[in-house]
């Protein structure tokens, strides 16, 4: 229980007003007798909040966060007491949570509950806390507060940002992933398994056309194709110091999280298995999943990677996928390709090249291109300069020969990652690559 500076306000007054009698000590009774008045009033208004029933809070949270995205927690606050609770309510939000709602100040009717909803945003993916809530009652003069805590902690999970996922999904719907920036490309004979038989379309080439079937029913009848099903996607994801830098606000590790889950959503359509296997300070693997109801499952794997502090050893990686994975398949390996890598990335490359088909995506950062494209104005704009050229090179020359070596390569900068990575995949399956 505490005075509220509109207490704290009352007494000043009433001492400030002691002038009154010293100049005239006739009115030294009506000023203490004031001073009882108000005593008496703040006393009464103590006992009253002393006395009043606590409220009754409940709190609903979603059941799950995504990264990034506002999540509406849902408080409500009963007032079994017969007098009206005017309160002042802070939620145990996460540190680093933004909830621009709190602290949230209202009136509880008596005998009723209201409902009471604030976004939250969450900027950490993993395992969050909602601690306690906060709850500041008010006397009903206001001169008091009578401080509460109610519920206990409760965790929550912050999974990365799977919107461009359900945008995808929403708008493959409607056979449109095009707005996105995904094209499926002609495929190549190879890569295509027979689906059914159906009436001939304008503009079917002839090599699609079944004339057995056409003869039989007098019609042009054309085969239908679907892409092959049940392969192998492997994702190899870095999670050393490297993928620890920001881009665009948000790190690069999230943007790759990102572009796993939309390319995996995809694969899982397509009738195609994945599975996940992390290196760089870690060792975590999820074995082949496969349908769409393994999205979740990739999911909960997902949601709490972190990146470390550890280096980045690409033949331990190999070594052991390797051991784990022996059905051949296309294994992405995701990171930030450093031109320090080309000694030991080269050659444990070629071994994972012997068994399966690789594909290096590798993230670059936006600050380095505006280096290369900013004005050189100055003596430290030419240093940046020509030490982002250099380094750019490098990467360029490590891809470079990785791709004469056979093995497939991306790089894209972390905007643009998930949907290059998305029409890498479409143009290894249309030419049956795999």
């Amino acid at each position: 229980m505490s005075p509220t500076f509109r207490l704290l306000m009352v007494a000043t007054g009433w001492l400030l007003l002691a002038a009154i009698p010293v100049a005239f000590p006739s009115l030294a009774g009506a000023w203490l007798w004031l001073g009882a008045a108000v005593g008496i009033a703040a006393l009464a208004d103590l006992v009253l909040v002393r006395l009043a029933k606590p409220l009754e809070i409940e709190r609903r949270l979603p059941g799950r966060f995504a990264l990034g995205e506002a999540g509406e927690v849902r408080l409500i606050l009963r007032n079994a007491s017969a007098r009206a609770a005017k309160v002042e309510i802070h939620d145990g939000v996460p540190p680093g949570a933004v909830a621009p709602v709190l602290p949230w100040t209202g009136v509880v009717p008596e005998n009723r509950e209201i409902r009471v909803f604030h976004p939250v945003t969450l900027s950490e993916r993993g395992e969050a806390v909602f601690t306690r809530v906060h709850v500041r009652r008010f006397s009903p003069l206001g001169l008091w507060h009578r401080r509460t805590l109610h519920l206990a902690d409760e965790t929550v999970k912050v999974y990365p940002n799977y919107e461009p996922v359900i945008r995808f999904a929403l708008l493959a719907m409607q056979h449109r992933e095009s707005p996105m920036g995904i094209v499926r490309r002609p495929r190549a004979g190879s890569s295509r398994d027979f689906h059914q038989l159906r009436d001939y379309r304008d503009g079917d080439p002839l090599a699609q056309i079944d004339w057995k079937a056409s003869s039989r029913r007098q019609m042009l009848i054309s085969r239908d194709y679907q892409e092959q099903r049940n392969q192998s996607i492997v994702f190899l994801v870095d999670t050393g110091r490297r993928m620890r830098a920001l881009d665009g606000g948000v790190p690069q590790f999230d943007h790759v999280l990102n572009a796993i889950l939309l390319v995996s959503h995809m694969a899982l359509r397509q009738g195609d298995q994945v599975s996940v296997k992390s290196f760089g300070g870690s060792d975590r693997w999820l074995p082949p999943v496969k349908g769409s109801h393994a999205m979740p499952v990739l999911l909960n794997h997902l949601y709490d990677y972190q990146t470390t502090a550890a280096p980045s050893d690409f033949s331990g990686a190999v070594e052991q996928l390797l051991a784990r994975q022996r059905r051949r398949s296309l294994v992405i390996l995701l990171t930030n390709l450093r031109g320090e890598d080309g000694k030991e990335l080269v050659p444990a490359l070629q071994v994972l090249k012997s068994r399966h088909l690789v594909l290096l995506a590798s993230m670059r950062e936006r600050a380095v291109e505006d280096s290369i494209t900013d004005p050189v104005e100055s003596f430290s704009s030419a240093l940046r300069f020509l030490a982002a050229d250099r380094y750019v090179q490098e990467r360029r020359e490590i891809l470079a020969t990785l791709g004469a070596l056979g093995v497939l390569t991306l790089d894209s900068t972390a905007q643009e990652f998930a949907i290059a990575l998305a029409n890498s995949y479409f143009d290894i399956k249309a030419a049956g690559r795999i």
